[in-house]
């Protein structure tokens, strides 16, 4: 390895240990999963689908991608997938482009509200290729379903998507499939973040209410970097492998297949559900914990939470952000429901606990934590004893290997 890039790579393991991990849609893989990302299988060119290959040679490959495929569906109790798509993004445009024709209309929530960049930004290509409308959330800070249903009557979408970035409750995926076939569209959830707590049962599954079904392989879930996509349609699962190839990919990643394939058995134990258990715990834990000491923080039932740090402490959340990366602490700003603050800037954050729980994270901590911010944010703790505060934590939990 060279010189200098082992020089970051070294530091960039430091930081992973030092600091307290808070990015919802980040987290640690095992070291089976690394492995596999940094196997052989990269250097294998693989061009079409298991059997039907552009290129020779892909006997193995073939296996390794199926596998992956069968352990998706055992996983998540469906019929149909797709393990090649390379980011949850990519997943996206996939699946619009096998459901929908340019100018279709999606019915999905804004990027304001919870939403993610590919469900319909202006500055997204999903903007761009498909006519977007949103519904949203109540004074409650949840989906508004009766909204949801008078929206999706007057527009009559093609597709009503659900499945969010910055939504801390758990989603009525059979309420919003009855309101899909009441007015004749295709259902389609992005279980980007909450696929991990789907997998171990502590949320509903999207199906059968879902017609097709995106993910990311890197959140909750716990594995490399990359897409899926799944369904029980078999017509569907035919567009979207051509969407895929030769549509919109070329060559998949077999190395990351191969991560994703160990993820997928992974996740399928006993003990990643009680991981699973004790990310939505700590998270609860913590979100309750800043309530009590009078910060603006948003209820949970998942893995994430958001908090005002406008209204809470006076501070935009990228000044919070920035703030809290001065004592280790990772966190990402993030636009709260009816923020007045532009994308770059925000009102507040958002906490997720998959990754420190991942490194066995308890309650007792996760209380600490939210101790450690408010009061840092507040001003009534200096740097060098917050600091402090998170190396007692931080040297307790497991250590992310540098390989």
């Amino acid at each position: 390895m060279d010189k200098k890039i082992a020089h970051y790579l070294a530091l960039e393991n430091n930081r992973q240990n030092e600091c307290l991990e808070l990015i919802a849609s980040e987290n640690f893989t095992s070291k089976a999963v690394r492995e596999l990302c940094g196997s052989i299988l990269t250097n294998k060119y693989s061009e079409g689908y298991p059997g039907k290959r552009y290129y020779g040679g892909c006997q193995h490959i073939d296996e390794i991608e199926k596998l992956a495929i069968n352990e998706l569906c055992k996983l998540f109790n469906c019929k149909f997938a797709n393990v090649q798509p390379h980011s949850g993004s990519s997943a996206n445009m996939i699946a619009y482009r096998a459901i929908m024709n340019k100018g279709d209309k999606l019915l999905s929530l804004s990027l304001e509200e919870g939403g993610h960049l590919t469900h319909g930004s202006p500055v997204n290509f999903s903007a761009k290729d498909y006519t977007i409308v949103h519904y949203g959330l109540g004074k409650d800070g949840r989906i508004d379903y009766e909204m949801l249903e008078k929206i999706a009557h007057k527009e009559k979408p093609q597709v009503i998507l659900a499945g969010f970035s910055a939504y801390p409750y758990q989603i009525d995926f059979a309420r919003i499939g009855k309101i899909a076939k009441d007015v004749g569209a295709l259902f389609m959830v992005d279980m980007a973040h909450i696929a991990g707590l789907i997998a171990a049962g502590v949320h509903p599954s999207p199906f059968p209410h879902a017609d097709i079904v995106t993910s990311t392989t890197h959140k909750t879930l716990r594995g490399p970097r990359g897409g899926i996509i799944l369904t029980n349609n078999e017509n569907i699962i035919k567009k979207v492998n051509f969407a895929l190839f030769p549509g919109l990919q070329g060559g998949p990643l077999e190395n990351i297949i191969g991560g994703k394939a160990q993820c997928f058995i992974e996740a399928n134990t006993p003990e990643f559900r009680k991981y699973i258990e004790n990310v939505v715990l700590n998270t609860k834990v913590c979100a309750d914990e800043f309530r009590k000491l009078g910060a603006f923080s948003s209820e949970t039932e998942t893995h994430l939470f958001l908090l005002n740090t406008k209204k809470s402490y006076g501070l935009t959340g990228k000044v919070a952000e920035a703030k809290l990366e001065e004592i280790n602490i990772t966190v990402n700003k993030n636009m709260l429901p009816n923020d007045d603050e532009r994308p770059n800037t925000t009102c507040g954050i958002r906490l997720g606990f998959a990754a420190l729980t991942t490194r066995g994270l308890d309650e007792e901590e996760a209380r600490k934590i939210a101790s450690i911010i408010h009061h840092y944010l507040k001003g009534d703790l200096i740097k060098e004893k917050a600091l402090s505060k998170v190396k007692e934590i931080t040297d307790n939990l497991k250590r992310v290997e540098l390989i």
